[in-house]
């Protein structure tokens, strides 16, 4: 007994130094990307009274999600300050993740040393990006994909256990939190479940497809506007994706096989199974994909980004790839490796950078941004009347030393639409469509506006507030840096 709990703790204390490093490689990055978004609805939960003008763009397809309410309960319950809350909830996903990667990984392969070759890639590569899709494993901000994922890993451990009313508990809990991806995992695990000799396969196939779709949304018709948002999104059109990103997808299932294979000949029955259904759940997924993502008359559900189930295959293929590895090259030889983890984590981390270049790696609670954005979006949230309403460049999260943070989720105000994000919540909710073609067409010319263009806006949409990168002849701005001025208009 007392042997069962040191190797318990051990392999815990090993399960954190892994969750560590791969923060320290992905880097910690609030409010960035979707994050304007989920961390922006956190903020509403826990002050309503923020953002009167706008939390259409995100409160609406928030309705169909438990997790911003989640959190937010959380927060107050445990009254710990939300740039901690948040952080905690960022390295928990993190370890539930690496927790059941290395419980399947248990079940896959027998040696000690494969199984943890196999989450230490995972730890390693948790920033790789899934092709086509936008998606990289995880995020480096907290994102409810993460959570959805630690759920379906514990539901496909359970599977193989034979327990499937954990699975289907399991899976029902992650549906809230993340309505597009949890039905892939409910059918990868349909796909574990099969028994060939128990049951046709024509019968479970039409059980996954039923198991496909999510449920909840609210499908309004495509509009011009909806196909304008959408046309930003290339993920959305499959003929418009490169040969290397069709190689991403063809390839893994193909490495897969092999994998099957191996496995075989070792006697690895589990981990033959596990790699044979996922390619057999991957080519369903893939020829669901191109029924609904193809025909013209369809297009209103490229939506449901069905190409997304390649997150499933791409976490399962690197956690039975690093397996392999351990089992037949790295084996017990520290020299291996360190050989193979330090240049991999060291790339991975420089690849963060070059991406964030403006931006700490780390961006811990009460540390220096060492961003200009960042900074003038804190002095806004604490120097401006909550009622307000902004305006800035509509693309300005690609502009220069800005790294792709949402002015919403830092800033806590207000904002006219942008070109960059809220295209994404358009294509979900397409009645917001006339509104954000209004606003985004209201500040082309952005860059070229004079003190009459901000008073125009203030006519026709009421801004009172404008973030520019220089300060404009007859504007007042009560804040500058090195990048950015915020500017009254009156």
């Amino acid at each position: 007994m007392a042997h069962d709990n040191r190797t318990t703790l051990k392999n815990f204390a090993l399960l954190i130094l892994l969750t560590a490093l791969a923060i320290l490689v992905q880097g910690y990055h609030p409010g960035l990307e979707d994050d304007a978004y989920y961390l922006s609805a956190i903020k509403h939960n826990l002050n309503p009274a923020l953002f009167p003008h706008d939390a259409d763009f995100f409160q609406v397809l928030f309705q169909a999600t438990v997790f911003d309410k989640l959190i937010a309960f959380f927060l107050r319950w445990t009254h710990i300050p939300l740039e901690w809350g948040i952080l905690f909830w960022q390295c928990a996903a993190t370890f539930l993740i690496l927790w059941g990667c290395w419980r399947l990984a248990r079940r896959c392969f027998t040696e000690e040393h494969a199984q943890w070759a196999a989450v230490t890639l995972v730890a390693a590569l948790l920033i790789l990006p899934v092709s086509g899709t936008g998606l990289s494993l995880t995020d480096q901000h907290l994102h409810p994909r993460a959570l959805a994922t630690a759920l379906i890993l514990s539901a496909i451990v359970a599977v193989l256990d034979g327990r499937r009313v954990l699975a289907g508990v399991l899976l029902l809990v992650a549906f809230p939190l993340h309505l597009n991806m949890t039905p892939f995992g409910v059918s990868y695990c349909v796909f574990l479940m099969w028994k060939p000799r128990k049951a046709e396969p024509n019968r479970n196939a039409a059980v996954a497809a039923m198991l496909l779709m999510p449920m909840g949304w609210l499908f309004d018709p495509a509009t011009d506007a909806w196909r304008r948002a959408a046309a930003t999104r290339d993920f959305y059109f499959l003929v418009r994706w490169h040969w290397y990103e069709w190689l991403g997808v063809v390839g893994p299932l193909v490495l897969l096989w092999w994998f099957r294979s191996l496995a075989r000949g070792q006697g690895s029955t589990v981990l033959g199974r596990v790699s044979e259904r996922l390619v057999y759940f991957g080519v369903f997924q893939l020829a669901v994909a191109l029924i609904l993502m193809l025909p013209p008359q369809l297009e209103r559900l490229r939506s449901l980004e069905p190409m997304r189930f390649l997150h499933l295959v791409y976490l399962l293929f690197v956690l039975i790839a690093g397996g392999l590895l351990g089992r037949y090259v790295l084996k017990r030889h520290t020299l291996r490796w360190l050989l193979l983890f330090v240049p991999l984590a060291a790339g991975m981390f420089y690849a963060q950078r070059q991406l964030y270049p403006g931006t700490a790696h780390l961006e811990l609670p009460g540390a220096p941004s060492n961003n200009g954005w960042i900074d003038a979006f804190r002095w806004i949230s604490k120097n401006t009347s909550v009622d307000s309403l902004f305006a800035l460049d509509p693309r300005y999260m690609e502009m220069p030393g800005e790294d792709y943070h949402g002015f919403r989720a830092l800033a806590e105000r207000s904002v006219l639409a942008d070109a960059i994000k809220d295209p994404c919540i358009v294509v979900r909710v397409p009645r917001l469509g006339p509104r954000w073609i209004r606003e985004v067409d209201a500040q082309r010319g952005w860059r070229d506006f004079q003190r009459q263009d901000f008073l125009r806006l203030k006519s026709q949409l009421g801004t009172d507030w404008v973030v520019l990168t220089q300060p404009v002849e007859g504007m007042k701005c009560p804040y500058h840096n090195a990048r950015v001025a915020v500017c009254r208009v009156d």
